[in-house]
């Protein structure tokens, strides 16, 4: 998969990151999300335990036949230090390079992290979709900004996140009884579509599947390689 070249640094200030954060989010666009998006890419990082590198996980998901085309770990050498809000620039650089390993371009960034759910609206899921020109959702396991109610305990039910007037999610509920996630659109994507590709993904656990095995790729990559 062809990545245009990133336009910015990775070895930033945490001043100068935030600074980047609020001027690239001006140029993330919503768009309405296809409803017959087929090829989704899932995303998910971890960290070598001695601090060095940022392994991630590239899993392209089949949406029509539930299963894997592709899978590919990655890494790259940490550049930024660990700062809420700003995780991006520790993972973002190992999840493009796993994003180049792809011979079929997906149709659908899915991220294990947030887009417009963020202090600055610029989570991970908007840096990458507007690096990669993609359409990109994010669905993160927990809330990182804002303020909602419980949904109610059924699959699909779902309830606003809003960070004082503004709707910058959805809490969504993938299965019954279980606990919900965090839905926010990235780039090039609507919050109905971000949300309702994120049931059709949740086929049987809590996660979508592109981001579970991501998950789990990563996982073994780290027990094998960190």
């Amino acid at each position: 998969m062809h990545i245009p070249r990133v336009p910015h640094s990775w070895s930033l200030s945490p001043r100068q990151a935030i600074a980047l954060q609020k001027e690239l989010a001006a140029r993330v666009r919503m768009a309405a999300l296809p409803d017959d998006a087929r090829w989704i890419a899932g995303l998910d990082a971890a960290f070598t335990r001695d601090g060095q590198y940022c392994l991630s996980a590239v899993v392209l998901w089949d949406v029509q036949t539930d299963r894997v085309v592709e899978q590919h770990p990655a890494r790259a050498r940490l550049r930024f230090s660990y700062i809420p809000g700003l995780l991006t620039f520790r993972e973002a650089p190992a999840l493009l390079t796993g994003l180049r390993k792809l011979r079929q371009v997906p149709e659908v960034l899915m991220c294990d992290g947030h887009g417009l759910a963020h202090p600055r609206r610029f989570g991970i899921a908007a840096h990458l979709g507007l690096l990669c020109d993609l359409p990109t959702v994010g669905c993160a396991k927990s809330r990182l900004c804002g303020e909602h109610d419980e949904p109610g305990r059924r699959r699909g039910d779902f309830a606003p996140l809003w960070d004082d007037d503004e709707h910058i999610g959805d809490v969504l509920r993938t299965q019954t009884g279980v606990r919900p996630v965090y839905v926010s659109v990235g780039h090039r994507c609507d919050l109905a579509g971000a949300r309702n590709l994120v049931l059709r993904c949740a086929t049987r656990y809590r996660l979508p599947e592109p981001t579970r095995l991501a998950d789990c790729l990563v996982a073994r990559a780290k027990r094998e390689l960190g």
